[in-house]
Formats: C-alpha cells, structure tokens, sequence
C-alpha cells in the first residue's frame, strides 16, 4: 500500500479533471500562442479562456491575471517591481521565503524592511502595520494563510489601512487558494499571488492577479507576452490546468474545507490522547482547516518521520528539507525550540478518505505515544 499523503501544502496530487483539460494542450494543441495561423489561435484561444476562469474564481478584472512560472514568481514580481531605489517595505515575520529571501535580496540594493511580529497563535495585529509604515514605505505585503501552521491574517484589515495611506498592499495566497473561498474584491489587496502546485494544478505554473491602474514594473525584459507583462511563450497546458483547477476550486471550496476540517480534528484528537502533553500550533479557529501543526516534545520530528513509512508528512515546510533547519514561523511565534523540534506538519487533502485518516492516525499515535 502507497503511504496515506498527508503533506497537501507541499504540493497537492493533479486533480483527474485537470489532467483531462491539460492533455489536448500537450499532444494536437501544441502551437504557440503568438502565432497567426490556426495552431496558435487554438493555443491563445485557451489561454484567455483559463485567464477568465482565474478571473472569475478570484473576483478580478481578466486583465490584471497575469500568468507566471508559480507562486516565487509572482512574488517577485510584484515585490521587486514596487520596492524601488531605495524604499521602505513592510511585512511579516512568518512569510514564505518566497517573500522573506525577496526582501533580504532588496535590502542589499538599499531597501529597508520591517518584519512585523506575531502573537503566540501566528497572527500578526493590523495596529503594528500602521505603525511600521513610513513615508518610504512602497508595498505591504501579508500572506493570507501560513504554510506551516494555518493560521489566516487579517489582510483585509491591512489592505484598508494600506490603502488610506495610498500603499499599495500585496497578499501571498499560495496556500490560502483552494483552500478557503478567496476573493481580491473582498480582501482589497492590489495584488495577490497564486500557485497552481497547492490547488490540484501542475507544477511550474501560477499567477499574479493585479489591480487595474496599478503600475508594476516588468521583472524580467523581452517580448510582449502577457500584455507586455511577463515576457516569455505561455506555459500553455499548465495554464489550462490552473484556469481548471480555479473554476473547481470556486465550485467545490466551502464543502470540502468542511469535510477536511473534521477528518484533521478527528485526526488531532486521537494524537492528542496518544499524547496527552502534545501542542498544537496555529490558531484554533482562524486556521486552515486542512492543516495541523502539532508537536510531541521530547522527540526530534525527523527521527518521527524515519518512523512513520506508512504516513507522508513533513517536518515543517517542504522548503525547510530535512527539518534540521528550525522553523522561523515557530520561532516567531514564540514556540520554545525543544517543543518546535518535534513538530509535525500534517496536511489533508481533496483525496483522503476517512480509511486513510484512520489508518494514519493508527500509525502516527503508535509512533509518538511509545517510549
């Protein structure tokens, strides 16, 4: 028997529905977009129909969907392209390195940054981004769910008090997308990042959604793709598989998160009695509810994960590697690093079934409740 995959915000499986979408693009559809003949008209035909299906599972104008590589991408793109010479950025202390590494990269070009902190659950106070915005400040960005623990911010809040300031505000959506309904009109944010690998698309491929009017820079040069946005040709089945997994996502979003919320508190439950001194991280209502951050202390996760061959989970982030790296989100949150260490990630998906989740938590309670 494959091990139960319980690591969904790593990467989720490809949904069978967009497989089926993406395979013509990969076999007869192979032409390239800016071509004139039939070939490419079939291919950029596709293209704008997925950019719509974006559109209207995120509540954007079509034409601010600008379609990248993925989530790093996107961030990039729109960090980079506000921070400028010279100016001031502000963010958290618990952002993916997608966002953290971009603004140290920035810092050595002259960008200053300020990290606003979290409280114990992981959730940053919109009061403490009033007071780290400067008259440099050219960009706030807030991620809308946290990939290690769940937790969810108030970007809508931060979005509002950026823009009274008339900053620009940019939310990291990566795992947020598929998981719980998102909207750019009702957060208000000018610009939001998206990953097709953690909604049931493929690798390689997402978006940046942005505001109308909102001048953004180009991070790289070349052609005129992407309404002279991001050159290079159109990652075309992978686009399909993003528009696909956006529209499915939309449909299907508010019952799966209910189902997956109570197989991960069911799941919980029974670690917790294996366990009984077990710490569960994260906010326990503004949280994902696929995901479950939970530690044993006294034990090391990674030797935890040797243990468990029947069960995929993580040790933190996928970005981390081996877990050997300690987590900057629980570090942040003030976690004591003994406890961080044996921290478990576990994340459900659209294709767990009760089975799986039994059978885990049969493994998983097995291993950490020995001696």
């Amino acid at each position: 028997m494959n091990p139960v995959y319980l690591d969904h915000n790593a990467t989720t499986p490809l949904d069978p529905r967009v497989v089926e979408a993406m395979e013509p693009y990969l076999r007869e559809h192979f032409g390239n977009p800016s071509s004139p003949h039939v070939y490419g008209r079939r291919a950029q035909a596709a293209v704008e129909d997925a950019r719509r299906q974006v559109a209207a599972a995120l509540e954007v104008d079509p034409a601010g969907v600008v379609f990248t590589s993925g989530g790093t991408e996107a961030n990039n793109q729109a960090i980079v392209g506000l921070a400028g010479e010279g100016g001031h950025l502000v963010t958290t202390a618990v952002e993916h390195p997608a966002v953290l590494e971009v603004c140290r990269h920035l810092e050595r070009r002259g960008v200053t940054t300020t990290l606003v902190p979290v409280d114990a659950r992981g959730r940053i106070d919109p009061a403490r981004v009033a007071d780290a915005i400067t008259p440099d400040t050219r960009l706030v960005s807030v991620m809308l769910a946290n990939n290690e623990v769940g937790t969810l911010q108030p970007v809508a809040e931060v979005a509002a008090l950026a823009r009274s300031r008339g900053i620009p505000c940019h939310t990291d959506a990566a795992q947020a997308v598929g998981k719980i309904p998102v909207s750019c009109a009702t957060l208000g944010v000018d610009l939001l990042s998206v990953a097709g690998h953690k909604l049931y698309a493929p690798k390689g491929v997402g978006a940046l959604l942005i505001r109308p009017g909102l001048d953004l820079p180009c991070l790289m040069h070349g052609a005129s793709h992407e309404q002279g946005r991001r050159p290079g040709t159109e990652n075309v089945a992978g686009i399909v598989g993003l528009g696909v997994a956006c529209r499915l996502a939309a449909a299907e979003t508010a019952a799966e998160t209910c189902r997956l919320g109570a197989l991960r508190d069911r799941l919980a439950a029974r670690l917790v009695a294996a366990v009984p001194h077990a710490v569960i991280h994260g906010h326990p209502d503004l949280r994902l509810l696929n995901t479950l951050s939970i530690s044993f202390p006294g034990r090391a996760a990674p030797d935890l994960l040797d243990a468990l061959p029947g069960v995929a989970v993580s040790a933190g982030a996928a970005c981390h590697g081996d877990g050997q790296v300690g987590s900057h989100v629980l570090a942040a949150m003030g976690v004591d690093a003994a406890v961080a260490r044996g921290t478990l990630r576990i994340s459900l998906g659209r294709f767990n079934t009760d089975e799986e989740i039994e059978r885990a938590g049969e493994e998983i309670a097995a291993v950490v409740g020995g001696n």
